[in-house]
């Protein structure tokens, strides 16, 4: 299960809808081993793509070495489809490269983009294998990350 913070699924919600019509992505590092999401990071789809998401290499190696200095890993992952449902497409999938990361779609399909709710889904993908997981949205983290305040299940946001 995904537990993420209300700020951030907002976050990623304007950022999908600020890119439209093309693909937004970014990452919500968080202490390693934590498995909790705390700092959000906006990047720029160096695609410039309504159907396809890259992160800019030379960002992509600064982040990396900023979360190695910071003690943080991608806990995580997230880009929009335009188009298309909150499902990782075969192209996702194979880009997979972190076991550990929550890979989070967001569709902004059928006006998503302009207002309303848009589908917001979270996913682990580990040798291609695709399991989607319940998300569980909170205002704030206790100290135990189980036990979150406000829950809210996944779907839209």
């Amino acid at each position: 299960m995904l537990t993420i913070l209300r700020e951030h699924v907002d976050a990623i919600v304007a950022h999908a809808r600020r890119d439209h019509p093309d693909e937004a992505c970014g990452v919500i590092a968080g202490p390693y081993g934590s498995d909790r999401p705390v700092r959000h990071i906006p990047m720029l789809n160096a695609a410039m793509s309504p159907t396809f998401y890259e992160f800019d290499s030379g960002d992509l190696l600064r982040l990396y070495r900023e979360m190695d200095d910071n003690d943080e890993e991608p806990v995580v992952i997230y880009h929009s489809h335009t188009g298309t449902e909150a499902y990782p497409s075969r192209t996702d999938v194979n880009l997979a490269s972190e076991p550990g990361a929550h890979y989070v779609l967001v569709s902004t399909r059928d006006g998503a983009h302009e207002s309303g709710p848009v589908d917001f889904r979270s996913y682990r993908i580990v040798d291609g294998e695709v399991t989607e997981e319940e998300v569980r949205i909170v205002d704030r983290y206790t100290d135990d990350s189980s036990t979150a305040d406000t829950p809210r299940t996944e779907g839209e946001a």
